[in-house]
């Protein structure tokens, strides 16, 4: 492999199978993304995390904290702060509802698996470390859906910081997987005072790297990853701070990025639509190229 893309194997007999129509997609599940700033040295570099190699998607691939959204997560008891459910829906193409329960779901994950509270006691405030014993208790409750996020907030009089969230992209997972997401990705500040960790079960390492560093080491085959975090983090490297990088979110285009495959002769192409770099040609009969 020239580079760290994944690819499963079971991907050419899936495309075949879409493509003579035996292959029904599977309706794709909301989920959210973020993609955690900070500032060093030589730039802002991003928290990633390893996904464990028993993980039945993306295995050992690296990536961003995230995921599904949880059906409470569109609570409407859910404190909230910074631009208005109307405007998030505006912004991600979504009704009100689905636009909280995303942007829920990207501060809920952040929380869950890298132990960053996008959130505070005031409009205008963020907590600080979110370490101690009693925290980990109620992150642990809300993994286990014990705890739905609108009651966490309440029960620590806490409002949902969505002004601390920039929009970025939008993927959707090709149509041929048997596990296909929605997903929001955003950008956001590792707010001061607090620290991430190795919060989550699915992951077996967490770094903060720079994007163009993480960039070259995919490019060598180092680094395995998805084509949406590569694309992402290709993105990211031209800025020089993580303020920079939230205040282009806003312009950033949100249409979604679908994966099509179509045959062409004796060979199945499958492609990214504005991101040539993925584009695979797949023999009727044989391996990727």
């Amino acid at each position: 492999m020239a580079n760290g893309q994944w690819y499963p194997p079971e991907w050419p007999d899936r495309i075949r199978a879409l493509a003579d129509g035996t292959l029904t997609p599977v309706t794709p599940k909301r989920a959210a993304t973020v993609m955690l700033l900070r500032d060093g040295d030589a730039g802002p570099v991003v928290h990633m995390l390893r996904r464990r190699a028993s993980m039945a998607f993306a295995a050992g691939a690296y990536a961003y904290p995230g995921g599904g959204v949880d059906p409470r997560d569109d609570d409407r008891g859910v404190r909230w702060a910074g631009p208005t459910r109307a405007w998030w829906a505006d912004r991600l193409g979504v009704d009100e509802a689905a636009a909280q329960a995303i942007v829920c779901a990207a501060v809920r994950e952040t929380y869950e698996e890298a132990g960053v509270l996008l959130a505070g006691p005031t409009p205008d405030a963020v907590v600080g470390d979110t370490t101690g014993a009693d925290w980990e208790a109620d992150r642990a409750a809300l993994v286990a859906r014990e705890l739905s996020f609108a009651e966490f907030l309440d029960r620590r009089g806490l409002v949902l910081r969505s002004d601390l969230l920039g929009a970025w992209t939008r993927w959707i997972t090709p149509e041929f997987e048997s596990r296909r997401y929605d997903t929001w990705f955003f950008v956001a500040a590792l707010p001061e005072g607090q620290r991430t960790r190795n919060a989550s079960t699915e992951a077996d390492r967490t770094v903060w790297i720079r994007p163009s560093a993480a960039a070259a080491s995919y490019d060598k085959g180092e680094l395995l990853m998805m084509p949406p975090t590569i694309a992402t983090l290709r993105q990211l490297a031209p800025y020089t701070t993580a303020a920079d990088a939230l205040a282009a979110a806003p312009e950033r285009d949100l249409t979604p990025v679908l994966a099509t495959a179509r045959l062409d002769g004796d060979e199945i192409v499958l492609s990214w639509p504005g991101h040539d770099e993925f584009t695979k040609h797949i023999p009727t009969g044989g391996a990727p190229a």
